[in-house]
């Protein structure tokens, strides 16, 4: 069980890195986040 935790944890920090790596900085900046802070907003995000 925490195996399978931990891949689905990764896949969702992968995924919101992605996904926010390809905004603009613009698009970023509209949701309040700098270019910085992605790794820590999606490590919050897939509960690391």
């Amino acid at each position: 069980m925490t195996i399978a935790r931990t891949l689905n944890n990764w896949r969702k920090y992968r995924q919101t890195v992605n996904e926010l790596d390809r905004m603009t900085n613009r698009e970023l900046n509209d949701i309040g986040i700098n270019r910085g802070d992605i790794r820590s907003v999606a490590r919050a995000q897939a509960s690391f």
